[in-house]
């Protein structure tokens, strides 16, 4: 629960102005993190949170406001993230109440602080409610299938304006769908198993496996900025095979389990 410390009516201007300042400095007796991660403090049963620029109210019924800033992504690696079924039933940032296998598979509350700053600046996660939205964008737990038609203008909105130089696709092909990023720097992530030698899809578990693939991704202290360099980051911890892709289809990373 997050506290506000000031000074009675009592004080004098000196000491409301220093503890004003204190309090923009300090909550509950550690230093504020960046902007970016105060607006993903989980405000469940709080009726404020206090940042240096805005005041953020909720109400009692463990909601809180939904951010509405457009995702600006500008990292180099830009991370695609489909939502998952199962949720959360309390508001909070979007890549704490998304609690499906992919999200375990990732792991982010038990990632580092460096791994999880990486995270909000590279992965964009694709809403059916939502659109395309930020990790630490804070959003109510919903049942909404995508209306694909609907959607891709206002994720392209979004989208269409990255820079990045490499895009690491892990959505269902129904995501995909919404928005077709450029093939000549999208690699997919795709999971396999191989059973007599022989090549299989798999389904349910390729969602934990690209979790745990992203978490990889995140740990490691460079940002992949080619397909090449993905490769060398996953193929530490995976069996993995990197397909070129060519006009018409986008790279593939080919992870066996």
């Amino acid at each position: 629960m997050c506290r506000s410390f000031g000074v009675g009516p009592e004080g004098t201007e000196t000491q409301r102005r220093t503890a004003s300042t204190r309090e923009r400095v300090w909550r509950n007796g550690r230093k504020l993190e960046p902007l970016w991660l105060n607006a993903a403090i989980a405000c469940n049963g709080v009726n404020s949170i206090r940042t240096s620029v805005r005041k953020v109210t909720g109400a009692t019924d463990n909601s809180c406001r939904v951010a509405t800033g457009i995702h600006d992504h500008t990292y180099p690696v830009l991370i695609l993230l489909p939502p998952s079924e199962k949720k959360t039933t309390l508001a909070g940032p979007a890549i704490t109440v998304y609690t499906g296998v992919l999200y375990k598979g990732l792991g982010w509350s038990t990632l580092p602080k460096a791994a999880q700053n990486r995270g909000a600046k590279a992965i964009t996660i694709i809403s059916a409610k939502y659109g395309a939205i930020s990790p630490t964008t804070v959003i109510r737990a919903y049942k909404e299938k995508i209306d694909n038609n609907a959607m891709r203008p206002k994720v392209g909105a979004v989208l269409d304006k990255n820079k990045s130089e490499l895009i690491i696709d892990c959505r269902s092909s129904t995501y995909q769908s919404v928005w077709r990023s450029p093939v000549e720097k999208t690699v997919e992530v795709k999971v396999y198993t191989k059973v007599g030698g022989v090549k299989k899809t798999i389904t349910h578990m390729s969602k934990k496996t690209r979790g745990e693939v992203v978490r990889e991704i995140l740990l490691s202290k460079t940002a992949p900025e080619d397909p090449a360099q993905l490769l060398q980051i996953v193929k530490e911890s995976f069996t993995c095979t990197l397909i070129k892709g060519n006009q018409s289809t986008p790279w593939v990373l080919e992870i066996y389990i």
